[in-house]
């Protein structure tokens, strides 16, 4: 009978301190609704991914640079984009299509944005779509894009100008005047879940 008690007295013991151990970790451990994840964490690199295939794709068939080009020399901004460049959604071009078709309609928003460095050397963006603020969740990818003398920009219904990037007022000036070379922008595209 002693050594029954004994046993049972161990295993009360045992049990306590399991208990204990439990109550301290979840007490040490914060869970908010806003803690990072797993899963979070794949969606942002799932996003990452998509906006890195996005630029490599419209990079590869052209789509980016027309976009780039898309600029109504006169109001010396994008074609129907406020000061702030698209604020309702992508513009519209294919590459404005492509967002929309794998970005817009999953519920992803993004920024689009082109930064280049002036003459005196002051790396400067410029914004082709805002729709918003990203949150702290966001993923990013950027693509460099190379920009010449004798490129043309497009008008208002995506076909080719007659009108030359050196002879425009487009936003980045030409940064090499006695080359072809006109400008080497950085174009960054950033998604974050809505």
């Amino acid at each position: 009978m002693d050594r029954a008690q004994a046993h049972t007295l161990e295993a009360i013991t045992a049990a306590m301190i399991l208990v204990s151990s439990l109550v301290f970790a979840l007490q040490v451990t914060a869970v908010t609704p806003l803690t990072g994840s797993t899963s979070s964490q794949h969606i942002e690199n799932q996003q990452g991914a998509v906006a890195e295939g996005l630029l490599t794709t419209a990079e590869e068939n052209g789509t980016l640079t027309s976009t780039l080009l898309y600029w109504n020399d006169s109001e010396e901004s994008w074609h129907g984009a406020t000061g702030d460049g698209y604020v309702g959604g992508a513009p519209p071009t294919a590459f404005g299509a492509a967002l929309d078709d794998a970005l817009s309609e999953r519920g992803v928003a993004f920024d689009l944005t082109m930064h280049y460095v002036d003459a005196s050397g002051t790396r400067r963006s410029q914004a082709i779509v805002d729709l918003g603020e990203p949150s702290d969740h966001a993923s990013s990818a950027t693509r460099l894009v190379t920009l010449e003398d004798d490129d043309r920009l497009r008008a208002q219904d995506g076909s080719v100008s007659g009108t030359t990037l050196e002879n425009a007022s487009y936003v980045v000036g030409d940064t090499v005047p006695e080359q072809n070379l006109y400008a080497v922008v950085e174009v960054e595209l950033v998604v974050w879940r809505i």
